[in-house]
């Protein structure tokens, strides 16, 4: 593609929320096939991306994080609920 013009459009909401959850799903499949570090930095970024366009304020988001490991664990304990 060097030296070419590339084509572009700036998203409007619905098409960028669309392409970011698109985007999640297709970095998630590659770690599965990968389990690199990179992807998973992809995935933080997509994360990220979401976050900033809901407007969820990361404070709140580790807060409520922290409840549902106090409520429900955790999965670096390596507990796996077999029955409920």
């Amino acid at each position: 593609m060097k030296g070419e013009v590339p084509i572009f459009h700036i998203a409007n909401d619905k098409e960028y929320w669309e392409k970011l959850k698109e985007k999640i799903q297709e970095e998630m499949e590659e770690f599965f096939e990968s389990e690199s570090m990179e992807e998973i930095a992809d995935i933080q970024e997509v994360i990220d991306a979401i976050c900033v366009y809901k407007k969820f304020n990361k404070k709140k988001l580790e807060i409520i994080q922290q409840k549902k490991a106090k409520e429900r664990g955790q999965f670096k304990k390596r507990i796996i609920l077999e029955e409920s």
